[in-house]
């Protein structure tokens, strides 16, 4: 009886499907509405014993495959895995993009953690790999022989008991560089805040002798420090699995770096002319003291949070260029208004807004909700011109702060169950 009321049973991985022949043919030319022709072909897996077609695939997924020939809407469980949907309905040569809208985002939705977690995967291999170096060559001098046992104190600070005192003994002595670069800055301060007369005179005379004389003990407790910094520089430079690794560290740089503003402030004590200029200059490449500090907060479990929060910036990359450039678009706008809006010409006038340049400072200013009030409008259209740039810029800063707030608890949760996963691993 080939009517469109003949029943199609369809036996799909042991589980049994019975519709109307009129049903299957919704949908043309696909696999199914060829179940519903007269003659469906040998190609079919036909038993006609129990007048049935058996497809040896997921029957769960044809449940859903089914329902869409009924109600030409094709829907999924929220746990259907993407891969598994998209190979099933390959099979029956459906469209995947016949999935609705509501579906279609949750299982995209699942998908994109799934591709995260594996990019948070293979970021942990390349890290592992980095940490692990070439192991593949056995080094049998006496390098080889101690590389095992010198790496990990100066690389894995919580792998010993040994490795922790290093590690404490590297602290200080990094607080101590601190520490002396901080007096160092204060006492120049207050020596240059002693003189009296005019600028030139500060900068080129007497008070950069006395600050040499004031202050020369702290270049030599310095130098200890860097004395300390050269010799685990060295080590680690000596006993790396990989020294291609370790050059293209930025961190190693930063520790490169800052073995050398000591040695050039003993140096040129005797150039009283330029000592105010190096002075500026070694005090920029101090601040590399501080940048050391990071290669202890990668070694603990903050580190965590630091991939987290760079994984999320790099994520949001686009995001974060859109939110600046609407930032330099209000900047200049507001900026604009409020010079002709505080423009009178007026002694007063002129000190606050000068130009457009100082008026984008006040923008800025304004926008960010930061309001040194150094430049204030004194006007009634300037002060509704400065009402407008502090709402927009409210409203600028508090609409990303969401998508920042949500991509981080994505990426944390990622980064929480790849180290739960580790753990449970190594157990």
């Amino acid at each position: 009886m080939d009517t469109p009321d003949r029943r199609v049973v369809i036996n799909v991985g042991g589980v049994r499907f019975e519709t109307y022949a009129r049903t299957l043919q919704s949908f043309p030319g696909t696999k199914l509405a060829s179940l519903a022709m007269p003659d469906p072909g040998d190609s079919m897996d036909y038993d006609p014993q129990q007048n049935e077609f058996f497809f040896d695939r997921n029957p769960k997924v044809f449940g859903y495959i089914l329902d869409y020939y009924r109600t030409k809407h094709l829907h999924c469980s929220d746990n259907m895995c993407r891969s598994v949907l998209m190979e099933e309905l390959s099979f029956w040569e459906i469209s995947y993009l016949q999935l609705s809208h509501c579906c279609w985002l949750k299982i995209n939705t699942k998908s994109r953690d799934l591709e995260d977690f594996m990019s948070w995967e293979g970021t942990a291999e390349n890290e592992k790999k980095n940490q692990l170096g070439q192991t593949g060559n056995i080094d049998y001098s006496w390098r080889g022989r101690w590389q095992p046992k010198v790496w990990p104190l100066f690389d894995k600070p919580f792998s010993s008991l040994a490795s922790k005192c290093v590690s404490a003994i590297s602290l200080l002595f990094i607080i101590g560089a601190i520490v002396i670069f901080f007096e160092e800055a204060r006492v120049h301060s207050a020596i240059m805040n002693q003189s009296v007369p005019s600028y030139d005179y500060v900068l080129h005379s007497v008070p950069q002798e006395l600050n040499l004389k004031k202050a020369s003990y702290l270049p030599y407790l310095e130098l200890l420090c860097v004395f300390w910094f050269i010799s685990e520089f060295c080590i680690r430079l000596i006993f790396c699995p990989d020294r291609k690794e370790f050059i293209k560290n930025p961190l190693n740089w930063v520790d490169f770096l800052s073995l050398f503003p000591v040695f050039i402030e003993l140096m040129s004590q005797g150039q009283h002319q330029q000592i105010e200029i190096l002075w500026k200059v070694l005090g920029f490449l101090r601040l590399l003291y501080i940048l050391k500090l990071f290669r202890f907060l990668l070694h603990v479990e903050g580190s965590l949070v630091l991939r987290v929060l760079s994984g999320t910036l790099k994520d949001i990359s686009r995001e974060i260029f859109v939110f600046l450039l609407i930032l330099g678009i209000e900047t200049l706008f507001f900026a604009n208004l409020a010079f002709y809006a505080e423009w009178s010409g007026s002694s007063v006038q002129d000190e606050l807004f000068l130009d457009i340049y100082d008026c984008c400072w006040w923008a800025i200013v304004t926008l960010t909700t930061v309001g040194y009030g150094d430049i204030i409008p004194r006007n009634t259209a300037g002060r509704i011109v400065c009402s407008m740039a502090a709402i927009s810029g409210v409203l600028t800063i508090v609409l990303p702060i969401p998508i920042l707030v949500l991509k981080f608890h994505h990426y944390y949760s990622i980064a929480l169950a790849k180290e739960r996963m580790k753990i449970h691993r190594s157990q």
